[in-house]
């Protein structure tokens, strides 16, 4: 364990300077919408010029293998559902999402310079033990077990495509098994769950009743998110195995023993 900044070359060159390392996966970054539209160079900062550094770095010391976490974020609000890895997303409509469409593009050229094999990976709304507490189900789960109202942005029908941590995992070791060339999936459980159903699953896996506070719609949220999973089906053998419930009853359980 190495703690330093993603965006210091020198720290980054340590790290790797033994030789030992032949696959980096890149999940370090400024995570959330709302966030980076109150601080935006912040997050082009660390999310371009840190993954910048490291992909620098892998050539420096000839890994050939880079997996980066990308997210749903830079599909906007595409019309199109379920979202496919051959869909435009040429109109992120926040900061955190610019940045993220940005570094699959920083990383297309590495492939194309240096014959870097990089694969991209588009997380869906992970959920699952260790969730930031930013996050809604993390949110959620501690202000309904504390009797304390829940903010709910709009009227509930905003759609997110839940992913368990677990499965994620699955996907990145695959991901890095079959890495080769350039290429992009998603990795989500390609079943969206309306704002207003996720509460009720909380409600359920908690044993408690939530108190609505309505709030008005926020800046950079998307409507919904929807992953077609098809592509990292056939060629990463990815198969998403936690229901939603199944993933709150084990995210409740971690919530409950910390």
């Amino acid at each position: 364990m190495v703690e330093g900044d993603i965006r210091d070359p020198s720290t980054v060159d340590r790290a790797l300077a033994d030789g030992s390392i032949d696959t980096i996966i890149h999940l370090a970054a400024r995570a959330g919408v709302r966030p980076s539209i109150e601080n935006p160079i912040l997050y082009q900062d660390v999310n371009l010029n840190g993954t910048n550094v490291l992909l620098e770095a892998a050539r420096k010391h000839n890994i050939r293998r880079f997996i980066f976490g990308s997210s749903s974020s830079v599909y906007g609000n595409n019309a199109k559902v379920p979202f496919s890895e051959s869909d435009p997303v040429d109109h992120p409509i926040s900061p955190y999402a610019a940045t993220k469409r940005a570094g699959e593009l920083l990383c297309h050229t590495y492939h194309h310079l240096y014959q870097m094999d990089v694969t991209c990976l588009r997380f869906f709304t992970v959920f699952g033990p260790r969730q930031r507490p930013d996050l809604a189900i993390h949110k959620f789960t501690r202000l309904i077990d504390g009797g304390k109202p829940i903010p709910v942005f709009g009227d509930g029908s905003m759609m997110r495509d839940h992913t368990y941590v677990a499965d994620i995992v699955l996907g990145i070791l695959a991901a890095i098994d079959r890495a080769t060339g350039y290429h992009i999936y998603n990795l989500g459980e390609s079943r969206p769950v309306s704002l207003t159903d996720l509460i009720v699953a909380i409600e359920r896996a908690l044993g408690k009743k939530a108190i609505i506070d309505r709030q008005p719609l926020q800046p950079g949220d998307v409507d919904r998110t929807y992953a077609d999973v098809s592509l990292a089906q056939k060629e990463l053998g990815y198969e998403p195995r936690t229901s939603l419930d199944d993933g709150l009853a084990g995210f409740v359980q971690w919530y409950r023993s910390t």
